[in-house]
C-alpha cells in the first residue's frame, strides 16, 4: 500500500555529559501548569518611536491564542535562517531537507534547564524572544499549545503525530522539576540507560527507539562514537507525518522527462502530471512561481517554490524571508494550473553544532560557559552541548509524500495548453511541508538533484 504522504522526524536527541500531567494540557491555562524552571529570562522592553508610522494590525487566523500564532512564526523565521546556513555550506547541486519543528522542539527542551546567557542565546535564535509574552517560562505553554493544534486529527487518511523520550544515565538524580515540566508540556518521559558501563549499547538502544518511531524509515541517527561513557542526558522528539494527496496524479500520466540539475548536469526523472485548480501566483518582482498543493483534510499542504527561467535557485533562496514568503501565500489565487513535478526520493544528514553556532548559539557548546544547571539534581555546572545531529527523508509521488527526519544532540562533560497557468518543476526547487492554517512549517528543503534514487 502507497501512502499519500509520510513526513516523520525525530527532534533533536540531546546527549548530555558532566565533567563531574495532572491537568489536561490542550485545554489547561497558564495558571494551571506549574511551569517553574530554575532560571527565567526576561525579553527587554522595546524601544518606543513615537516618530516611526502605526503599523496595521495582523489578522490573527481563526480560533488561534495570539501567542501561539508568534511561536509558528518564530519557528518559520528560524526555519529560513537556519536553510540559509544550509545553503552556504552545500552546492547548488545538492538537495537540503529538515524539520525545523522538530528542532526547535528539542531545543526548547534543553531550554528548560538553560540559566544566564545560554538562555538568553537560546531565547534569541530560535527566535522566542519576539512571544509578546515577556518571561523565557511561557514559551513551554504556547509550545504545548501549538502542539495541541498541530498534532489534532486532520482527516481519517492524514496523521501527524509526534512522540518525545528521554533518556538518562542511571546513576543520576535528575532534576524533578525539569522531569515534571519535560513530561507535562513535552511527554517526554525519563528512560534510565548504563551510559557510563554501556554507551554503545545505550546508542543502540536510542537508535532503535528512533527508527520505531519512524517506521524505519530513520536508522542511525546517532553514529558511532557520538556516545560515551560521560553521556548523562539524550533528549528525542519525532514527527511524523502521513497523508494523501488531495488531487492524486495519474500513474499513467508519469514519463520520463529531463531534470536540470544546472546548466551542464541533467538527467532523466518520472515526471508526474495532472491538470486541476490549486492555489497558485506568479510573482515577477520575486522571479518565481508558486505552488501549493494540498493533502486530504487540507490542513496539511506542500509548497513548492520555483524561479523562473534563467533565474538561479540561490537568487532566490539569498532573497527570502519570512515577509516575502507571507505575502506570496497570501497572494496566492485558486486557478486551474498544468503541474509537473518529479516523482523523487531524497535524504539528508548533516551536524547542526556550526550552523547554530554562527547564528548565535555559542555558549551552549562551550563547556566553559554552557550554563544547563537546572536538569541535573547535584551538580549540572559542568553540562554542555558537544554536538547536535539531524537526519531526514522525503519521499514524493502520484499518492503524496512520505518523510522523515531525525535530529540528534550531542552534549557532553567539558504539453502544454498556454492558456491556463504552467507549473513544470523541472530544475532546482523550494519546498515546504506546513500546517497551512497558521503556516507552521514542519519540514522545508531544497530539490536540487532528484534523480539518483527518484
Amino acid at each position: 500500500m502507497k501512502f499519500s504522504g509520510c513526513v516523520w522526524s525525530l527532534g533533536l536527541l540531546f546527549l548530555l555529559s558532566t565533567v563531574q500531567a495532572a491537568h489536561d494540557i490542550c485545554n489547561a491555562k497558564p495558571k494551571d501548569l506549574p511551569l517553574g524552571p530554575m532560571c527565567v529570562y526576561r525579553s527587554p522592553e522595546p524601544d518606543e518611536d513615537v516618530s516611526a508610522p502605526t503599523e496595521k494590525p495582523e489578522k490573527i487566523p481563526e480560533a488561534t491564542n495570539p501567542r501561539v500564532w508568534e511561536l509558528s512564526k518564530a519557528n518559520s523565521r528560524f526555519a529560513l535562517s537556519l536553510f540559509k546556513q544550509l545553503a552556504q555550506g552545500k552546492k547548488q547541486e545538492e538537495n537540503i531537507f529538515m524539520s525545523p519543528i522538530s528542532i526547535s522542539t528539542a531545543f526548547a527542551m534543553t531550554k528548560l534547564g538553560a540559566c544566564n546567557t545560554t538562555l538568553e542565546q537560546l531565547m534569541k535564535v530560535f527566535e522566542f524572544d519576539t512571544i509578546k509574552e515577556k518571561t523565557s517560562d511561557q514559551v513551554h505553554f504556547f509550545f504545548a499549545k501549538l502542539n495541541c493544534r498541530l498534532y489534532r486529527k486532520k482527516d481519517k487518511t492524514t496523521e501527524l503525530v509526534s512522540a518525545n523520550r528521554l533518556f538518562g544515565e542511571k546513576s543520576l538524580y535528575f532534576n524533578e522539576t525539569y522531569q515534571n515540566i519535560s513530561e507535562l508540556v513535552y511527554g517526554a518521559k525519563l528512560m534510565p540507560l548504563n551510559f557510563q558501563e554501556k554507551p554503545e549499547l545505550s546508542r543502540m538502544t536510542i537508535n532503535e527507539w528512533i527508527s520505531d518511531k519512524t517506521e524505519n524509515r530513520i536508522k542511525d541517527t546517532l553514529p558511532q562514537g557520538s556516545i560515551d561513557s560521560t553521556t548523562i542526558l539524550v533528549l528525542v522528539n519525532t514527527i511524523y507525518f502521513k497523508g494523501q494527496w488531495k488531487n492524486k496524479f495519474d500513474k499513467q500520466d508519469v514519463l520520463p522527462l529531463s531534470f536540470h540539475i544546472s546548466e551542464s548536469q541533467k538527467c532523466q526523472v518520472p515526471m508526474m502530471y495532472q491538470e486541476t485548480k490549486f492555489k497558485y501566483g506568479r510573482f515577477p518582482e520575486d522571479k518565481v512561481k508558486v505552488l501549493e498543493m494540498p493533502y486530504r483534510g487540507e490542513d496539511i499542504t506542500m509548497v513548492l517554490i520555483l524561479p523562473t527561467d534563467e533565474t538561479p535557485l540561490s537568487e532566490v533562496e539569498a532573497n527570502l524571508d519570512l515577509n516575502k514568503l507571507t505575502g506570496w501565500l497570501d497572494a496566492m489565487k485558486e486557478t486551474t494550473v498544468a503541474v509537473q513535478i518529479p516523482r523523487f526520493r531524497i535524504e539528508d544528514s548533516f551536524s547542526l553544532k556550526e550552523k547554530l553556532q554562527a547564528m548565535g548559539l555559542e555558549d551552549l557548546f562551550s563547556p566553559e560557559r554552557a550554563s544547563l544547571p537546572g536538569m541535573v539534581a547535584d551538580d549540572g555546572n559542568g553540562l554542555f552541548i558537544s554536538d547536535a545531529f539531524h537526519k531526514a527523508f522525503l519521499e514524493v509521488n502520484e499518492e503524496g509524500s512520505e518523510a522523515a527526519a531525525a535530529t540528534a544532540v550531542v552534549a557532553l562533560g567539558r504539453s502544454f495548453n498556454f492558456n491556463r497557468e504552467n507549473f513544470i518543476a523541472n530544475r532546482p526547487f523550494l519546498l515546504l511541508i506546513r500546517e497551512s492554517t497558521i503556516n507552521a512549517m514542519i519540514f522545508t528543503g531544497r530539490v536540487s538533484n532528484p534523480c539518483e534514487s527518484s
